[in-house]
């Protein structure tokens, strides 16, 4: 006679003694509350995994793993919470990417400020130039004389008038304006410095050779001029613009040497374009 293992035998009781009542009961003459139900429910749903455990373990002899009767419930509650980390995750990626274009469009923002800043420098340093000029009256250099105010093609007149194009921001005109009075006035106390406003007009166009020259021109002498150490500079960024970096150095060490009292926004474009440069130290 074959002898049964005893777990098979013990299981098979449990499943004997579980299902049949279940099997066999007889209808009752009160339906099951909602309570009662569930826990038949679940007694059936053990019955079942009971019956399976005896089953694979008759057939394969091979011990058996009992799974947890609310593995689905847990799988579920997983998938969920797997859910909800991608929902929040993506929320993250959308708050990282959205960040990125503030940090982008700022960056942009502070960029076009310091070009209206710079733009605004220079326009200050025009007006304190011409109010210093106003101030100071010019006498002309030794050995120079100067045209007669009123006379046919009067100097002063022709020079403020090219101011006034300068002034109105109509570059063009004004450079025109300022080649004629150099070519008509060459050896006029104004020349130097109708030098300087044409290199400014050229600066302008990025003619930065013709306006290195226009600046050499102006500062020929080292002249002590209000305009003059924004001359200089103005060369030394000419320069860098040519890419002669050691030369626009050079031009920067004789403004520190000939100009040791600038006034503060020029001092401040001369130590930038000593940056730009890289001169040393």
């Amino acid at each position: 006679m074959k002898t049964r293992h005893p777990l098979l035998a013990g299981l098979a009781l449990v499943v004997t003694l579980t299902a049949g009542p279940a099997l066999s009961q007889t209808p009752m003459e009160d339906p099951l509350d909602a309570r009662d139900a569930k826990r038949v429910e679940r007694m059936e749903k053990v019955v079942r995994e009971l019956r399976s455990i005896v089953f694979q373990l008759r057939d394969t002899g091979k011990p058996v793993v009992v799974q947890p009767a609310d593995t689905d419930a847990r799988m579920a509650e997983m998938m969920t919470k797997l859910a909800d980390l991608e929902q929040t995750l993506r929320g993250l990626n959308g708050s990282f990417d959205t960040a990125t274009r503030d940090v982008d469009q700022g960056r942009r923002e502070n960029a076009a400020l310091k070009k209206e800043l710079a733009t605004l420098s220079e326009r200050l340093a025009v007006l304190e130039q011409k109010q210093a000029q106003m101030a100071t009256p010019v006498a002309p250099p030794e050995g120079v004389a100067e045209a007669p105010a009123g006379s046919v093609g009067d100097p002063a007149k022709d020079f403020a008038q090219a101011r006034q194009l300068m002034l109105a921001g109509d570059y063009d005109a004004a450079e025109a304006a300022f080649s004629a009075f150099i070519e008509t006035w060459p050896d006029v106390s104004r020349t130097p410095e109708a030098r300087y406003w044409l290199g400014k007009t050229l600066t302008v166009r990025a003619a930065h050779a013709d306006a290195a020259k226009a600046y050499i021109g102006a500062i020929r002498g080292w002249p002590q001029m209000p305009w003059a150490p924004d001359a200089v500079v103005e060369l030394a960024r000419s320069l860098v613009a040519l890419k002669k970096p050691s030369d626009a150095c050079q031009t920067l060490g004789e403004f520190a040497r000939r100009y040791p009292k600038p006034p503060a926004n020029v001092l401040s474009r001369a130590a930038a374009t000593r940056t730009q440069a890289k001169c040393a130290a």
